[in-house]
């Protein structure tokens, strides 16, 4: 099972190391990264793969949530389901 994860904010050092810290923690695996600076705004999607999750998805979503409320980024978490 995969999940893409969307990233949209305001430039600043270490979003990318702060978004791949809660796939380690969760034990979500990064397959394919892109990520570019349009001005001062911040863009990545991620594709993880979560077969190996050692929470709930709705536990992983919640802690991308919680980190996107505390740096002031958009972040979504979309299981594949949703593109099948």
């Amino acid at each position: 099972m995969k999940t893409v994860v969307s990233v949209i904010g305001k430039d600043s050092v270490g979003i990318t190391a702060d978004v791949s810290a809660v796939c380690r923690d969760c034990n979500a695996n990064i397959l394919d990264i892109t990520q570019s600076v349009i001005q001062d705004i911040f863009v990545m999607v991620m594709l993880t793969d979560i077969k190996e999750l050692n929470c709930s998805f709705a536990d992983y979503s919640e802690k991308m949530r919680n980190l996107g409320k505390k740096k002031g980024l958009d972040i979504r978490v979309m299981h594949e389901d949703v593109f099948n």
